[in-house]
């Protein structure tokens, strides 16, 4: 089975830009968004165990209203982890039958969540993109268009900076411009190949 790489960090920090670049160097990504958008299509099993717990975030057809549910849960962390605790385990299933089948020497795992779903447990390498809380901050109001209040709820529910510096072997801290970012998510690339490969 390939080994496991999980790339991380605080919300607005930069990850899946990250995650983009390297993509197109060629290294294979499991986006776990778009995992968990899967796992909670319409009327799926996840979707049916969630619904019990939070009713009014569903219709008829088992929809899950996103935004109602974000709304509910980063302002409570128990609700939170009632939540993650569903839907990691369909995450993590998926994420499983995806890592059987493939073949190459190592694989990134793209996880907001990598700690709180345990999976982390499984990586050989953790990668944690960090960025100034202002930067941040900036970045989640002009990409999801969402109030001030909701990105503070959403920053309280996440680790700080020490978290994700003592958990984690690269650091990647994106406070510059794009072409800064892809310069260090290139090292970092090599820095994870040199640990799966060794150095040459």
């Amino acid at each position: 089975m390939s080994a496991l790489v999980g790339l991380t960090g605080q919300s607005g920090a930069g990850k899946s830009t990250v995650s983009d670049i390297w993509r197109d160097n060629g290294v294979g990504v499991i986006d776990c968004d778009m995992v968990a958008r899967k796992v909670t299509e319409d009327n799926s099993d996840c979707n049916k165990e969630l619904s019990k717990l939070f009713p009014e975030c569903f219709d008829e057809r088992l929809h899950l209203d996103r935004r109602q549910m974000a709304d509910i849960v980063f302002s409570d962390r128990q609700k939170l982890k009632k939540q993650n605790d569903i839907i990691f385990k369909y995450i993590t299933k998926y994420i499983n039958e995806i890592l059987e089948s493939y073949d190459k020497s190592f694989i990134v795992l793209d996880a907001p969540t990598l700690f709180e779903s345990g999976i982390y447990k499984r990586c050989k390498i953790i990668v944690s993109v960090l960025s100034d809380k202002k930067k941040r901050f900036e970045r989640i109001i002009n990409r999801d268009k969402i109030s001030e209040d909701s990105v503070k709820l959403r920053f309280s529910s996440q680790q700080d900076d020490s978290f994700f510096i003592n958990n984690s072997d690269i650091i990647i801290t994106n406070n510059g411009d794009l072409s800064e970012l892809e310069i260090k998510a290139i090292k970092a690339l090599e820095q994870i190949k040199e640990i799966i490969y060794g150095k040459s």
